[in-house]
């Protein structure tokens, strides 16, 4: 083989992101099959949740210390991503080497969304109010939607399957003459974001020590509720024994 032949694709995404990517939206999927208590898949629910939140851990950290086209500061770009809406309402859509600046800024909003789900589950695993938490679900199924449309016609209008591009995570040296190089992430990066990850794991093992195992949410629930009742009743008794006096 010719060592100077011209390669015919380049590695945009690197695998840890696109292992985070697919099993962020497996997670997920498996989060709002499981979201009613006649589930067959209801016993997942909480740990579903508890494993989107270790992603997001990891990908904050590939955020930061990950292959070019991983990291936020290289596609975080909210002053272009209405020029970019607008093109796609025209018909329009520019191929990208990396998230396009619409891309970009539904990552954060997806994130964010996401951490926002998690983070009212678990108040409503301890007794808090659970409305909320279904009506942030109902948005991030919304949002997630948009993000599906635009992937896909993204990718007719530009002519570049940006689906098949997170799944092989290469995009055609053709459609994309500028680029020389992508630079890949460093040995230290996998070492931080694994030992990050570990240490997510840990705390929130520390928090639900079942957090990963199989858990009914009514039990849950129910513990929440009764250790919060019991801590009431506790205070209760405390400050009516203070109001006594003492016969003695």
């Amino acid at each position: 083989m010719n060592a100077t032949a011209p390669r015919s694709t380049f590695t945009v995404w690197d695998l840890p992101l696109r292992l985070f990517h697919w099993l962020l939206v497996a997670s997920i999927a498996v989060a709002f099959l499981s979201s009613e208590e006649d589930s067959a898949l209801a016993g997942w629910h909480i740990a579903s949740g508890w494993v989107a939140a270790v992603l997001i851990v990891f990908r904050l950290v590939w955020g930061i210390m990950g292959g070019e086209h991983a990291r936020f500061v290289n596609f975080i770009r909210p002053s272009r991503a209405f020029a970019h809406l607008k093109d796609l309402a025209c018909g329009k859509a520019e191929r990208t080497v990396g998230h396009n600046p619409a891309g970009g800024l539904a990552v954060l909003l997806l994130l964010g969304c996401i951490a926002a789900v998690l983070a009212t589950g678990w108040i409503a695993l301890q007794g808090g109010e659970e409305d909320l938490h279904e009506a942030i679900a109902w948005a991030l199924l919304g949002l997630i939607g948009v993000h599906v449309a635009a992937v896909i016609t993204t990718s007719i209008l530009s002519r570049e399957n940006l689906v098949r591009a997170m799944v092989t995570g290469r995009k055609k040296a053709a459609d994309h003459p500028e680029v020389r190089r992508v630079r890949t992430a460093s040995p230290a990066a996998f070492i931080v974001a694994i030992a990050v990850s570990a240490a997510a794991v840990a705390g929130i093992r520390s928090i639900d020590p079942q957090a990963f195992s199989l858990q009914q949410r009514e039990g849950v629930e129910r513990e929440g509720g009764e250790r919060e009742g019991g801590e009431a009743s506790e205070k209760s008794g405390t400050a009516e024994h203070e109001g006594k006096p003492d016969r003695d």
